[in-house]
């Protein structure tokens, strides 16, 4: 009856290690394992040194030495397998790199050439975007990449770019210091340096992400604001 009750604990353990490790990414895995391997094999070399296998103990020492150290087991490295980008999606065009998360859903990417080469699309505002809409009108592959990245990180753009053409014509300039109303938006001091506009713009449009809840219209606020103090 004893072993019955010890063989089903081990098995609800093994059922409970098995669901747990399915909720980890692949890095977590590798690294999680590469621990398991060194102590485990540290235990090994500590119990034949006991039993005064010295020649055993120093050859499993040397492993566990060299898992816990340098994270490699002879050729077998456990960070680089933890890097391969299993659950990362990497596609390129002529004008764009961009990168799917699977497990966050993420999508990041990265001009590669024309205007704004080198530039993070994070980093670009609305003044920007407009204008590499229109650069890479010509080129279906970038241009369709682009309007990926716009949809996972700029929800309901679109509509705001249709409306905000006729909007931004028809309507009068009512702010008294647009200047002073986009440091307010921004939460920044008059005379902010551009690295700070940079930083609170950045922080600002992570907030008000669709995925935490954000919508269009905070989002081009926010844009506006950076791109007048930029400018100004």
């Amino acid at each position: 009856m004893t072993y019955f009750f010890i063989g089903g604990a081990l098995l609800l353990a093994a059922l409970a290690a098995y669901q747990y490790m399915r909720k980890l990414g692949r890095r977590q895995l590798m690294r999680g394992l590469r621990w398991v391997v060194g102590i485990g094999a540290a235990m090994v070399a500590v119990f034949m040194l006991l039993a005064r296998r010295i020649d055993i103990a120093i050859f499993v020492g040397a492993v566990a030495f060299s898992v816990l150290r340098s994270g490699r087991l002879g050729p077998f490295s456990f960070e680089s397998a933890a890097e391969d980008g299993g659950n990362v999606s990497k596609v390129k065009s002529y004008r764009f790199a961009m990168e799917l998360d699977h497990d966050t859903g993420a999508v990041t990417g990265r001009v590669l050439n024309g205007q704004f080469a080198g530039a993070d699309l994070m980093d670009l505002g609305e003044m920007d975007v407009r204008t590499l809409l229109a650069e890479v009108e010509g080129d279906s592959d970038s241009l369709s990449l682009l309007e990926s990245w716009l949809d996972a990180n700029r929800s309901g753009w679109r509509e705001y770019f249709a409306e905000s053409q006729t909007a931004d014509a028809a309507a009068p300039e009512t702010a008294a210091d647009p200047l002073a109303e986009a440091y307010e938006v921004l939460g920044l001091q008059p005379g902010a340096s551009d690295e700070a506009i940079r930083a609170a713009h950045r922080e600002l449009m992570k907030a008000v992400h669709p995925d935490h809840g954000g919508s269009s219209y905070l989002a081009s606020k926010i844009n506006e604001a950076r791109d007048r103090l930029l400018r100004h």
